[in-house]
Order: structure tokens, then C-alpha cells, then sequence
């Protein structure tokens, strides 16, 4: 991982034995992938589905080697072994004679079970929450991205301190999950842990802050701000490079995109955007790095249009569209920021499904559908992205004091200002502006 803070030369964090040790052996570690299926659970998904996304997420690290997968079908939970002992034996004897390293279980494991499964099967064992943390430590690029990680990473560590962790250990791009920490005193480590978390917060209170002031710098600019926005591998990344020209990361893998990228776009009606590619959102998504992330997730907030791209061709691109649904609305997403449904992948769909498809957006005028990778619809999308903007206008009168200069200056920027009179206080000005002008010099 590139962009590191400058001061961690000395940090633990950075020693060896995290993930990047298995990307430099001779061979990656054989891995097994397991999808608990609980009757009891309340999900949208079929157990099918869910075990194939688990999958995706382990290939997308290059340090493992997924030798087989399965789902288990759980009618209850063992309390100290997640798995009952039949199925315990039968896996132990599956992993030795397969020669397995890692098994990864596709959903919440406490610490006490992660333990105890270790011990008995003699292998290391990640649940979906370390997993998904391992992808993040591999893809975070920036200075931001790096230390959100860490924070999200170390939070989840404290919470398993059962489990004894050493230094929380690491080269580069990993934090050790993999990698295989010993044992060492809970409280030594808690110290270690809290400490830590202090430093990082402070170092991403600084970035933050560069963060707001370009937000803020943005906000004075007459142009609106575009996201892009969906279930991680929906598509969004081609979508941006085929709208902008751009050559952002764009892979047919989970979470090929996790730094945010803007850049700014003149549109065929002659509209000036600036469109924005965000992180990739994805079921059961870690609590800490929702958290972490909060600051660069903002930048969905402060949109003028959100474009939500679906991978249509997915089997459960519905209940993908119920979970990124989920998680704008607990980022404070409202209905009062527009959205547009883009439907994406419309060239891997047959041909009926394909007309059917087509037909039904037709019905609506919030759905798009379109090939990022062909190109097919984007000029729709263009244009239905520059219609959003042509918003109806209401004129409204403002009395500013003397203190109000800077608001008074953004209006003017904006010219929306339609007469402006001197006053013993300040001025009253005049504007006519639309909703979204109002909504920013708000905020201004």
C-alpha cells in the first residue's frame, strides 16, 4: 500500500507477519470458504448466493487460493464451536486432507469460536468482517484511505481482545488476521490498542479537515455535484471512465474501487457536473468501517444527484439495490436528494430478459438502462442527468446584515440574484433560484 503516514516508520503496525507475508511466498495460502446458513436468519439472500459473493470476496485478495467452498446448513448455533461436532470432524478431515491453511467463514464469528475452530482444525480462520478488512487494507491508496482502515481495523481488534492478539502485527496491506498472531497479556494489548487508535485519530482529524476545506471550496462553485453510487462490482468505475475519459481502476472484482475520485465533466446539453466515484457498498457491511468511512461517505451527502448503478444482470441485483438502500439511509440520505436508477451490464442480459428490461424502464423516468462497457445508453443518461438540473425556480426575498458579506458574494457568484436594496441593516436581495442553490447557500 502506497501514501503511508510518514511517521509510522516504528509503529508496530507495520512489522512483519501481516498478509503481505503470504503475497511474497512461494505460493498463496490454500484457503476454504464456508457459508453458514442459519434457519433462523432473517435474509434476503439464498444461501447460494451468498456462499458465490463470499467466494468473489476471497479471490479478491491474491494472497489466497480458494481450494473449495460450501454451504452449511445450520438448523442452531453451537455456542463454543459455531458448528456442531459431526460437522466439525467432517471438516477437520476435508481441511487436512486438502492440505487447507485458512478457512474463511462467510458471516459473524465471536472470538471464542474463531479460537476454538482454530484449535481444533489447526488452521487460521477469518470471518466475513477480517475479510472484508484485508481488502480494504489492500486497495487504500491514499493518506485518508490508509488511516481509515487501520482505525476500522483496530476497533475491530479491540472488541476480540478473548482472542489475545500480539502487536496487531502487519508489513503493508494486511493486519495480521492472516498472518497469523501469537499470544500475549489482553491488557498489554488494550493499552497498545487504545493508544494507537488516539494517534490515528488525530492524523485523520487532519486530513479531514483538507477534506472539508475542498468540499467547502466546492460548494462555491456553480457546478452540481454528480455520485455514483451501488453495490460493489455494479460497474460504477467503467461507468465514470466512460463518462469522464478517465482510467480509474476498473477490474471485474469486489471492491476494485475503494479511494474516492471526482473530475469534472461537460455534458452534451453544455452543462458543467462534477461527477464522483465512491467506494462500493456490500451486505452485512463492517459496522467499523462504516464508521471509518463516514468522512469520505459524506461526499454522498453533499451530491446534488445520486446515481445508483446496478449490476442488472445480477441474479439478486433487487436485494442489492435493498442494501445499498439500506446503508444511504443510514448515512442520512433523503428523498430530498434526487436519484436516478442506472441499469447497468445490459449486455450480459439475453435477449428477451433484455427487451423486458428495456421495456419496463421505459415506464419510468428514474431508471436508465445501459452498458458501461459498449457504451449503449450513455447519452440517455447524459441527458437525463442534465435534466435534472433544469429545476424549477421560486423567487424569494433575503434581508442580509452587514456580517452576511461572504453569503451575499455566493449569490451573486450564482447569478441568481434578481435586484438587490440598500437597507439601514444590510440589504434585501432578491433571488430566484432553485431548490438545490437554496440548499447550498444554506450551507455556505
Amino acid at each position: 500500500m502506497s501514501d503511508l503516514p510518514e511517521d509510522d516508520d516504528d509503529d508496530p503496525l507495520f512489522e512483519d507477519g501481516g498478509i503481505d507475508a503470504y503475497e511474497t511466498a512461494a505460493r498463496p495460502t490454500r484457503a476454504w470458504v464456508l457459508h453458514p446458513d442459519l434457519k433462523a436468519r432473517n435474509t434476503r439472500r439464498l444461501p447460494e448466493h451468498g456462499l458465490a459473493e463470499a467466494v468473489s470476496l476471497a479471490m479478491a485478495l491474491p494472497a489466497i487460493e480458494v481450494v473449495g467452498s460450501e454451504v452449511v446448513r445450520l438448523s442452531k448455533v453451537a455456542p463454543g464451536t459455531l458448528f456442531g461436532t459431526g460437522k466439525l470432524e467432517e471438516l477437520k478431515t476435508r481441511f487436512k486432507a486438502e492440505g487447507i491453511e485458512l478457512v474463511l467463514v462467510d458471516g459473524p464469528v465471536t472470538p471464542v469460536q474463531q479460537r476454538n475452530l482454530e484449535k481444533d482444525w489447526g488452521v487460521k480462520l477469518l470471518d466475513r468482517t477480517s475479510l472484508i478488512l484485508e481488502i480494504f487494507a489492500d486497495r487504500a491508496r491514499t493518506r485518508e484511505g490508509v488511516l481509515q482502515v487501520e482505525l476500522a481495523a483496530l476497533s475491530y481488534q479491540r472488541s476480540r481482545l478473548v482472542r489475545a492478539w500480539t502487536h496487531l502485527e502487519r508489513q503493508r496491506g494486511g493486519f495480521g488476521f492472516v498472518g497469523g498472531p501469537g499470544e500475549t497479556q489482553i491488557e498489554s494489548d488494550r493499552r497498545a490498542i487504545d493508544d494507537q487508535v488516539v494517534r490515528l485519530k488525530r492524523q485523520l482529524e487532519r486530513v479531514v479537515k483538507t477534506r472539508e476545506l475542498h468540499r467547502a471550496a466546492r460548494a462555491k462553485v456553480p457546478f452540481p455535484i454528480v455520485a455514483l453510487v451501488g453495490y460493489t462490482n455494479a460497474g460504477k468505475s467503467t461507468l465514470f471512465n466512460r463518462i469522464t475519459g478517465a482510467s480509474v481502476m476498473a477490474k471485474d472484482m469486489l471492491f476494485a474501487t475503494l479511494d474516492p475520485t471526482m473530475r469534472g465533466v461537460v455534458l452534451p446539453s453544455g452543462r458543467k457536473i462534477i461527477l464522483s466515484d465512491t467506494v462500493g457498498f456490500i451486505s452485512d457491511l463492517p459496522t467499523q468501517l462504516v464508521a471509518a468511512f463516514r468522512a469520505t461517505l459524506e461526499e454522498v451527502l453533499s451530491a446534488d444527484l445520486i446515481c445508483h448503478v446496478r449490476d442488472i444482470s445480477h441474479p439478486e441485483t433487487a436485494e442489492q439495490a435493498a442494501d445499498v438502500a439500506d446503508i444511504l439511509a443510514s448515512l442520512g440520505v433523503t428523498s430530498a436528494t434526487p436519484q436516478i436508477e442506472v441499469w447497468n451490464k445490459l449486455d450480459l442480459v439475453g435477449p428477451s430478459d433484455r427487451e423486458a428490461l428495456v421495456a419496463q424502464s421505459a415506464q419510468r423516468s428514474d431508471v436508465l438502462p445501459v452498458s458501461a462497457l459498449t457504451g449503449e445508453g450513455i447519452d440517455a443518461l447524459l441527458d437525463r442527468i442534465s435534466q435534472s438540473f433544469e429545476e424549477e425556480k421560486t423567487e424569494v426575498t433575503l434581508h442580509l446584515g452587514f456580517a452576511d458579506g461572504r453569503r451575499r458574494a455566493w449569490l451573486h457568484d450564482q447569478a441568481v440574484v434578481v435586484s438587490e436594496a440598500d437597507t439601514e441593516t444590510g440589504w434585501d436581495v432578491t433571488v430566484r433560484w432553485t431548490a438545490r442553490q437554496q440548499k447550498r447557500w444554506r450551507e455556505a
